[in-house]
């Protein structure tokens, strides 16, 4: 029981700290779409990923030729205050639509 309960309490915070991951991560990719359509159609994309973006997330969005990339990236939290913080992120491409004015970043 002594040697069993800090594993079980191990696998728990591992457990809650990937979930935060992967919750994190879609969080990431929802607001690198939206700010990647955004700046397609000529709206402020910055501006749009942020405000999906999950706390404490950086936006990124870069225009080449007629497309667009959006990158997000966030910091998970980790239930322990010792452990190492890690980074997730997601990227979308969006195509600039015809006839809208100029993409803007």
């Amino acid at each position: 029981m002594a040697a069993g309960l800090p594993a079980l309490v191990l696998l728990l915070v591992a457990g809650l700290t990937a979930v935060d991951a992967v919750t994190t991560r879609a969080g990431c990719v929802d607001a690198a779409r939206e700010a990647a359509l955004a700046a397609a159609r000529g709206e402020p994309g910055t501006a749009a990923g942020a405000r999906y973006a999950p706390a404490g997330a950086e936006v990124t969005v870069t225009v080449a030729g007629d497309r667009v990339t959006a990158s997000v990236r966030a910091p998970v939290r980790t239930v322990g205050a010792r452990l190492p913080r890690t980074t997730v992120s997601g990227v979308a491409v969006a195509a600039v639509e015809p006839g809208a004015p100029g993409p803007v970043p």
